[in-house]
């Protein structure tokens, strides 16, 4: 009986692993097809800063904001004006005079052109034109994401620490970006307790962090995790999950960089791993 109640539980344990393994191979499947996907960070071209009065959008190079050349020379006139956004088409260009409202609400405006796209992004009381194209040469280059072999130890339950606050990034592009905190984690690895500060990201927990991989085998920056919010007092960080930042697939992305509470003395041997770009 005692060797077929651990047959069992042997079982049991295998099916738990494999489930977990299946779902998380899931989950970086989606992952990676997002970033394929039309609209992804592979199709995005261009981030053109916006000054006070009247900026040219088109795909004549000497514009203020230059799209590209699939787009007409001159598509129109985005007016900012005291934190006011106004586009004004070009004479024959089929979209409409508006008031365009920035990416810092959920229902933003974007203006599409074909395979083109733009709109306006708010980065600390700044004002930029972001551009996609579906056609671009970095979603045409795609190598494929590169993943640390999923070890279900890397899926930690941590502890939260209610702690409202606002938090104020350093970006990679040199603007400031502000959030909001709900608290803070804690978690045991390897008999060290570690920290990290969440901040609130639409339905989730977000984590920009960096740790002893980064520059070596992870990106450099940092990279993001996203998680439930707590239940019961704690949440679940799934390592495995961790995931690069735009600013490895573009150039034209506004990352932020870890806080120093979220600079962790430790080697977070899961998630994803730097990408190689095609030359």
């Amino acid at each position: 009986m005692r060797k077929a109640t651990l047959a069992f539980a042997a079982v049991s344990l295998f099916a738990a692993d494999s489930a977990y393994q299946q779902g998380i191979a899931q989950w970086r499947a989606e992952r990676e097809a997002k970033l394929k996907a039309d609209d992804g960070w592979l199709t995005v071209v261009g981030l053109h800063w916006l000054h006070e009065g009247s900026n040219t959008v088109g795909s004549d190079p000497y514009t203020d904001a230059p799209v590209p050349a699939s787009a007409p020379p001159l598509v129109g006139r985005i007016i900012l004006a005291k934190g006011k956004v106004h586009f004004k088409p070009a004479p024959g260009v089929p979209l409409k005079e508006m008031d365009l409202k920035t990416d810092v609400t959920p229902d933003y405006d974007r203006l599409s052109l074909g395979r083109v796209k733009f709109f306006v992004i708010e980065r600390e009381n700044r004002f930029a034109v972001r551009v996609k194209d579906n056609d671009s040469d970095a979603r045409k280059r795609f190598t494929g994401l590169r993943w640390y072999p999923v070890d279900p130890t890397w899926n930690i339950k941590a502890k939260f620490i209610s702690s409202p606050h606002q938090v104020t990034f350093d970006t990679e592009v040199g603007v400031k970006e502000k959030d909001d905190s709900p608290g803070y984690v804690t978690f045991t690895r390897g008999g060290q307790q570690y920290k990290l500060e969440a901040v609130k990201e639409d339905d989730d927990l977000w984590f920009v962090f960096r740790d002893l991989t980064s520059g070596k085998i992870t990106y450099g920056a940092s990279r993001f995790l996203y998680t439930p919010f707590p239940k019961d007092g704690f949440v679940e960080m799934d390592f495995n999950k961790a995931e690069n930042p735009p600013c490895v697939f573009t150039d034209y992305a506004t990352c932020p960089l870890p806080t120093p509470q979220n600079r962790l003395q430790l080697a977070v041997t899961a998630g994803e791993q730097m990408y190689k770009r095609r030359q």
